[in-house]
């Protein structure tokens, strides 16, 4: 094989990335949305649907407060006469009766359903911060998985479009004599399969793309750029903030905590609702009737409520204890759960932190000198095509590595956040 043919080769191999890349940007520029993580979360609080539909439920409960403090409506009626056998006090369209009464409630049942009623707002209000929390996790936890995913893809897309050219080339020289078949054959076949990795890693980039612009309400048709500056490097994050500190963040800000013992709250008033609903109400009535039976122009008063003798609620109170009994163990279950939570992650978090800081900060650049230096050996033979090719892949694996590590590590951060609901580790 001639010098010249090695040096053109070297020379597709390090000149087409560059040329590749601007062409792709130039195509690209106008559907591609570049994006910080804050202008993402702000795109995400204006048009995530939803949030939007969640808020609603507010409204709803708000509008349940109000409708709670009405007092139920007086009821009128009205009878005139049409028809009599007995005549002896005229027509029977002159006599008129009239009637209106009131329900009073006893009990204090309209303060209690005011009262839970309130409480159904501050729920609704829990389960919006909680699903607010949740959707910015996923968002964020996205937003890092496409820009890390995308520098993964960028040393598959460099490679092939390297080996592509180089194949052709070879190709080209093979058919003239000049190189064996099996050099050929080689790089085909580390082309192959870099395009079915490559495709595979698309594919998931593709779906995490397709929910990001779920939760921002983004065009489909948009390509998503995150813009990031990776500053982690050499710092010691989680080891700064003590696991109790953590804990106790968690125990207070945690918004599903917080809707779990207002469910207790909600249920100690309702079994005080079901009590008083045993406890009868009344109605205090007024009637006039025109041609009454003591006599004209009658006029009466009354009063109605029903004798608890068999229904006095039984089966409503014994569902209103158990509610409050069930709640109870479901707060110390949703505790258990927050401090397993928090402290298996932050282990993990630890973990990858001391793991991540354990390796050089020169590594990187020294493994991409070295591959600069692996090109030169190669153009002056001073290593066979095998060993190139060897030394390629062990650069593209650690590249990978590396990106999947940086990945791993913040978002292992973004998980203390979730887990505690406060942002302690936001980038």
């Amino acid at each position: 094989m001639s010098k010249r043919f090695v040096l053109a080769v070297l020379l597709l191999l390090l000149g087409f990335t560059i040329t590749t890349s601007k062409a792709n940007a130039q195509g690209a520029a106008g559907d591609t949305l570049k994006i910080t993580v804050k202008q993402a979360e702000d795109l995400f609080i204006k048009n995530n649907l939803q949030l939007i539909i969640q808020r609603y439920n507010i409204d709803n409960a708000n509008a349940q407060v109000i409708t709670a403090k009405l007092f139920p409506n007086p009821d009128f009626n009205f009878s005139n006469g049409i028809h009599t056998n007995d005549g002896s006090q005229g027509p029977a369209y002159k006599d008129q009766s009239f009637g209106i009464s009131q329900l009073f409630t006893t009990a204090g049942k309209r303060n209690k359903n005011i009262q839970l009623a309130r409480i159904s707002v501050d729920m609704a209000k829990y389960q919006f911060f909680d699903l607010l929390r949740t959707l910015k996790f996923t968002l964020r936890n996205d937003f890092y998985t496409i820009y890390f995913q995308e520098q993964s893809a960028k040393v598959y897309n460099e490679e092939i479009n390297s080996l592509s050219k180089t194949l052709t080339v070879f190709k080209e020289q093979y058919a003239k004599g000049n190189i064996a078949q099996k050099e050929v054959l080689r790089i085909q076949s580390q082309l192959y399969s870099l395009q079915a990795e490559y495709n595979n890693m698309q594919t998931g980039i593709d779906t995490v793309q397709s929910e990001f612009k779920l939760l921002t309400k983004t065009g489909p048709n948009i390509y998503i750029q995150p813009q990031l500056n990776y500053d982690l490097d050499g710092k010691t994050i989680v080891a700064s903030v003590p696991y109790q500190k953590l804990l106790d963040s968690a125990y207070t800000n945690r918004y599903d905590l917080k809707l779990t013992k207002t469910t207790i709250d909600y249920n100690n008033m309702n079994l005080q609702l079901q009590k008083a609903t045993a406890v009868p109400d009344f109605s205090l009535s007024l009637n006039y009737d025109k041609l009454g039976g003591y006599g004209t122009n009658f006029l009466g008063a009354g009063i109605e409520f029903s004798l608890p003798f068999f229904n006095r609620n039984q089966g409503g109170i014994k569902q209103a204890r158990i509610a409050v009994d069930q709640s109870k163990i479901q707060l110390q279950s949703q505790q258990d759960h927050i401090e397993s939570d928090v402290a298996t992650n932050y282990k993990s978090a630890l973990r990858l932190e001391n793991l991540y800081n354990s390796f050089d900060p020169a590594f990187k650049n020294d493994f991409n000198h070295l591959i600069q230096e692996v090109f030169k050996n190669y153009e002056k033979r001073n290593i066979s095509l095998l060993e190139f090719l060897d030394f390629y892949d062990s650069y593209k694996t650690n590249t990978l590595q590396l990106n999947t590590l940086q990945l791993n590590r913040i978002t292992s951060l973004e998980q203390l956040n979730y887990v505690t609901g406060t942002p302690f580790f936001n980038q």
